[in-house]
């Protein structure tokens, strides 16, 4: 399979949305904030310096990851989707990967994350690519039992 990677577009915002509730709803729930970033992803993520990329595979986007700011030198990696039917084919890591590329090239001094446990796939990706697991902070998402950083 062959990826690629392109930038946000505002006709993409469908499948930011999408792939994204796709994973929410089938284990957690989208929470008020979820739903408020995934409908206005220019206003909850963009306007502040962030980035969305999709990743592609035959002109079809597959996936999806954003990068959004949160204090000087700090962006949060959220909303990393990969379409169910395209799972184990590498697009997850490579959008990982991408991100942190693009939070480096965007000069960050750290990137970090919110995750839950039981999204062990997610989980192995991110140890693999660098993140160290540090102490959650309450209050982003109900869902988060895991928060990890890069320090760039």
């Amino acid at each position: 399979m062959e990826l690629q990677l392109i930038d946000y577009q505002p006709e993409y915002q469908p499948y930011f949305e999408n792939l994204n509730k796709a994973w929410l709803e089938e284990y957690f729930t989208v929470e008020p904030f979820d739903k408020w970033m995934l409908e206005h992803p220019e206003e909850a993520i963009l306007k502040n310096g962030g980035k969305i990329l999709f990743v592609t595979s035959n002109q079809n986007i597959i996936g999806t990851v954003g990068l959004r700011y949160m204090e000087d030198g700090v962006y949060e990696m959220t909303k990393m989707a990969v379409d169910k039917t395209y799972h184990g084919g590498g697009a997850g890591q490579f959008l990982c990967q991408s991100a942190i590329d693009k939070a480096r090239e965007m000069g960050m001094q750290k990137l970090v994350l919110f995750s839950n446990r039981v999204l062990k796939n997610a989980i192995h990706i991110y140890h693999k690519l660098g993140f160290t697991e540090i102490p959650v902070e309450t209050g982003t998402y109900k869902r988060a039992d895991i928060m990890m950083e890069i320090v760039f």
